[in-house]
């Protein structure tokens, strides 16, 4: 099998899984990884390696910035406590534990820091796949998303001064601080710095293919940048991104934003996709080519153990002394129960970052010709991947459940009561604007009431509440509606291919179909 067939065969593989993770209601990544597994143990299959120099640089700017446009700095700040807590002092603490069993496992104290930064963070990515379907408290789904980018952050400035220390043998408390201040400052610099020169310009282009082109490059530059200067990259695209995040969507066209969201959607997708495919074959390639696995499968257990346990023992600790704190303050915020802090202790799955960090760890260090301990630590940490994705992610939508913090969601439900809000929010403004020719008013107003009732209609039929309707019918609206949408496909497409319209013009209102029958479920 050649390179190319290979990725083919890959790309297939992912395509195929994904619609089977929703029907098997279980996480997309644990039937990747599986998938990586499983490749690799035909005998025409391909060796594949990747330069380790490439991984971060590629992998994390996308994967973070895609991150950051699923939320809000407001909704991190809300959450600060929890957050810096887990991100920030649960994950320092989860890579000295890893490196205390590591280096009593017989790994020198520099390589011990390097796995204990590596396994350290855990990813969020199963733990949303679950709460797409599952009504988890907000507040429990924002803590799982800002731990997950934070710990990166976190995680990621520790593996690469430990990484820095193994490779060039220079270790002192003076030049470890001074590493670890000038990754913080320069990597929030860089951030704002770039998320304020990027707003400029998108308020300035004012054409979606051009915008999107920006916001691809800006990630990349500003990784690149901090991690030229000293600092951490990680710390800029996280910057960058909740800044664009915060005030950008006022300097990009809707045309802009709605091209940039399928960029950045399909962007996550892929590469998270690819890379959990990778972990097994980076483990096959690590256990044909040294005898490593045998003898760190014992580290490796240990590690998965010591992960999970200090995660619940960190969790319920700071769960009570946060609820303390509120109580002694008189305040009527709320708290995470003790169901919601097992729930969020029991979400410790490692994922994408573990992978490429590992996969990222150069071959050779000063003085030596291979990293120390270099296979075992890729080992342990792909398998610590593998372990808790399998065992975690298979439980997790159990877990809430049977903790009674999720309840089942109907999503289009809530999307289609939030349009009627907004559309009945705009019809409101337009009447209430006298200053404006009647005719004009009329038509904007007509608009929107016809709109709103359409919207009001629709989901009268859905819910059967409908006064000619003894039952809901939710399918046959749908039916009618694709049918209906098809007519008007074959129409533009008829006049575009007889010359009726140009091109242009055709796809232009092709455009507006589509965009309404992906929002309207058609």
């Amino acid at each position: 099998m050649s390179s190319v067939l290979l990725w083919a065969v890959l790309l297939t593989g992912i395509v195929v899984l994904t619609p089977l993770s929703d029907r098997l209601r279980v996480p997309q990544p644990v039937l990747l990884t599986i998938f990586g597994l499983a490749v690799p143990l035909f005998p025409f299959t391909p060796e594949l390696r990747l330069q380790p120099e490439y991984i971060l640089p590629v992998v994390l700017p996308p994967l973070l910035f895609a991150a950051t446009q699923r939320t809000t700095a407001r909704e991190f700040r809300n959450n600060a406590r929890p957050i810096a807590i887990l991100a920030i002092g649960l994950t320092i603490a989860s890579a000295g534990a890893v490196a205390c069993v590591a280096h009593w496992a017989g790994l020198d104290w520099g390589p011990a820091w390097v796995l204990g930064a590596i396994v350290a963070p855990p990813d969020p990515v199963a733990a949303t796949a679950v709460a797409r379907r599952l009504r988890l408290p907000g507040r429990i789904v924002t803590v799982l998303e800002g731990e997950g980018m934070f710990n990166d952050a976190t995680a990621l400035v520790l593996y690469h001064v430990a990484v820095a220390a193994v490779v060039t043998g220079e270790v002192t408390a003076g030049g470890v601080t001074l590493d670890l201040l000038l990754a913080v400052v320069g990597g929030i610099l860089v951030g704002l710095v770039g998320g304020w020169l990027g707003h400029l310009v998108l308020g300035r282009l004012h054409i979606a293919a051009a915008e999107t082109t920006v916001t691809i490059a800006l990630p990349f530059v500003a990784y690149l940048l901090a991690e030229e200067i000293g600092g951490s990259g990680v710390l800029a695209v996280l910057t960058l991104g909740l800044l664009l995040r915060s005030v950008s969507h006022t300097s990009v066209t809707s045309g802009g934003w709605l091209v940039g969201r399928v960029v950045w959607e399909y962007l996550d997708y892929l590469i998270t996709a690819v890379v959990f495919v990778l972990i097994g074959f980076e483990l096959t390639a690590v256990m044909e080519s040294s005898p490593v696995a045998s003898t760190a499968l014992p580290l490796a257990l240990g590690v998965i153990g010591v992960l999970v346990v200090l995660r619940f023992a960190w969790m319920f600790p700071s769960v009570l002394l946060v609820r303390s704190i509120v109580r002694r303050r008189g305040s009527t915020r709320e708290t995470f129960t003790n169901p919601e802090a097992f729930v969020i202790s029991w979400a410790g799955m490692r994922g994408v970052v573990t992978v490429a960090s590992a996969l990222a760890l150069p071959w050779a260090a000063e003085g030596s010709s291979g990293f120390p301990d270099r296979d075992t630590i890729v080992f342990v940490g792909l398998a610590t991947v593998l372990a808790t994705l399998v065992l975690q992610g298979l439980t997790l939508a159990p877990v809430v459940k049977a903790a009674k913090v999720g309840s089942e969601v109907d999503e289009a439900a809530e999307a289609a009561a939030l349009r009627e809000r907004a559309t009945s929010a705009a019809l409101d403004a337009a009447r209430a604007r006298q200053d404006v020719p009647a005719l004009v008013q009329r038509a904007v107003v007509e608009q929107y009431e016809g709109r709103l009732a359409t919207l009001e209609l629709r989901r009268s039929i859905r819910t059967g509440e409908a006064e000619s309707l003894t039952e809901p019918h939710p399918e046959t609206l749908s039916e009618l509606l694709r049918e209906t949408t098809e007519v008007e496909r074959e129409l533009v497409i008829r006049a575009r291919n007889h010359g009726e319209v140009s091109p242009e013009v055709a796809d232009e209102v092709l455009h507006e179909i589509e965009e309404r029958a992906v929002r309207e479920g058609e």
